[in-house]
């Protein structure tokens, strides 16, 4: 049997550079590293270097665009980096705070944001409900942290007023809003849906599900 952590890892697609331009080095030299150390490190898993810029890093940076310009925007459970530091690469216009409880995840992400020079990405170690600045970020972003009924009394307090929830999603994202009726009434979003990114640019678009804060 062959040994899946073994696999032949994925080329770089040639919409990589579309997505990152002129940082695209930025996110080669990342998605190396996380091929490299991801596994061990226990920030991926072993079927997932085969995959790794079309599933992971392509399907990050595609939001990029969704964000504005000088904004102050938190990461929740940032994990490997996906999508705050690939963002950071792609946006660097952008203040990127990486929130992530786990002190082996916030090594990684604190070597990353050094190697590759990220000035505007902050760490915190936190879980998204001990954050204490309060409502002071003009957007949240997530991705593969939980389902969004969940996601919204951990996000939502942590932004402005008329600020974003900007969430990477699933197939089922529209399923998660019915779904989070009573939270969404609950911490007044408004403007809540769907909206799929990257279309054009990589095979399968990311679902977004946008919605601001009142």
């Amino acid at each position: 049997m062959a040994d899946v952590s073994r696999e032949t890892p994925e080329q770089e697609p040639d919409a990589a550079t579309s997505v990152f331009g002129d940082r695209v080095h930025l996110a080669r030299r990342f998605t190396d590293a996380l091929i490299a150390q991801g596994e061990e490190r226990g920030l991926i898993g072993p079927l997932e270097p085969p995959r790794i810029w079309t599933r992971h890093i392509l399907n990050s940076g595609v939001a990029a665009p969704l964000f504005t310009t000088g904004a102050r925007v938190g990461d929740i459970g940032s994990g490997a980096g996906l999508p705050g530091l690939v963002l950071a690469i792609a946006r660097p216009d952008v203040r990127w705070v990486l929130i992530e409880p786990m002190e082996r995840r916030i090594a990684w992400l604190t070597e990353q944001a050094g190697e590759l020079g990220l000035d505007n990405v902050e760490i915190v170690r936190a879980r998204g409900e001990d954050w204490a600045e309060g409502p002071v970020l003009d957007a949240v972003t997530a991705r593969a942290v939980s389902a969004f009924r969940t996601l919204i009394p951990i996000t939502a307090p942590l932004v402005r007023d008329g600020g974003e929830l900007v969430l990477l999603k699933g197939a089922n994202a529209a399923n998660e809003i019915s779904a989070a009726d009573k939270a969404i009434r609950k911490f007044r979003l408004s403007d809540v849906r769907v909206e799929p990114v990257g279309e054009g640019v990589i095979d399968e678009p990311t679902r977004v599900i946008r919605a601001t804060v009142r």
